[in-house]
């Protein structure tokens, strides 16, 4: 999985589901018949308490990666398909960006957030945010092997940028922007990434406290990124490379969501208002 360029969180998500099912019928993945997979597969579809979707999506994935590896075909274990649901994400108007950034008690979490939207980072990629990618000279942040295990820059703020100075100052950060808990270690330094679960709770938080009941999660403020530069006129290749997209049919998709001036949507109501209620027809 390493040489393939599997994350290690890809890894984790493998080694689990599939040592689960091991677990489940006390014998290794390929002493399975069909029938027991099968039933396994019904199992996690009508668990009740856990999201039996992803983890049935993630199970599949392992039992596939297992198979190649033993060069088995996936039909040794008669696996399905798994459809890919064609959603469009959850975008935040500006309005509710400045709310968001507001409701921020904690100057961290309006760095964080900041970062967030103003730079269109990945949770992964503000985790792993060093002090030594910060330019602000050039008012620009690069982000080190990113998603594709690939390096891009990005702009600052000059907004961010007043707010990255005055939470450095404070918080005295040594080598990641946002330290986690020294682990195991009193008072030690703090020279580990703030956790994915607590950058979670951050945005949770906020949009709490700011009064949005929109689905929000924290890509959320990456997508309403891609959508806000689009909106404000930026052109889809340069988007593109911000985003660090490999190809550029997963920028386009974010044409369907930005309101451009030049395809902008509109209700037919408008219209019939604007013309029938000029002419006293509507009441």
């Amino acid at each position: 999985m390493s040489v393939l360029g599997r994350s290690e969180l890809t890894f984790k998500s493998y080694a689990r589901n599939i040592a689960a099912m091991a677990l489940h019928f006390g014998k290794i993945r390929t002493e399975l018949d069909v029938e027991q997979v099968q039933e396994y597969f019904f199992l996690l579809q009508k668990r009740s308490k856990t999201p039996s979707q992803t983890y049935f999506k993630h199970t599949v994935y392992g039992l596939r990666f297992l198979l190649k590896s033993e060069r088995l075909p996936y039909e040794f274990l008669h696996l399905p398909s798994i459809k890919h649901e064609k959603k469009l994400p959850t975008v935040l108007s500006k309005e509710e960006v400045w709310r968001l950034l507001k409701s921020c008690h904690l100057l961290k979490h309006k760095v964080l957030i900041g970062l967030l939207y103003g730079c269109g980072l990945r949770c992964m990629e503000v985790r792993s945010l060093r002090l030594q990618d910060l330019d602000f000279d050039r008012l620009q942040l690069k982000v080190v092997q990113g998603k594709g295990k690939k390096d891009r820059y990005v702009p600052l703020s000059q907004h961010l940028i007043r707010g990255l100075k005055s939470y450095i100052e404070a918080e005295k950060p040594q080598i990641y922007l946002f330290n986690g808990q020294p682990a195991g270690r009193a008072g030690g330094d703090f020279d580990s990434r703030y956790s994915q679960r607590g950058v979670q709770w951050a945005v949770k938080q906020a949009c709490k406290v700011a009064g949005i009941t929109k689905d929000v999660c924290v890509h959320t403020l990456r997508h309403t990124f891609a959508t806000h530069l689009l909106e404000d006129g930026l052109d889809i290749i340069s988007l593109k490379n911000l985003l660090g997209h490999e190809n550029i049919e997963t920028t386009m998709e974010y044409l369907h969501i930005a309101q451009l001036d030049t395809q902008k949507a509109f209700s037919p109501l408008d219209t019939l208002f604007a013309k029938c209620s000029s002419n006293g027809s509507v009441h």
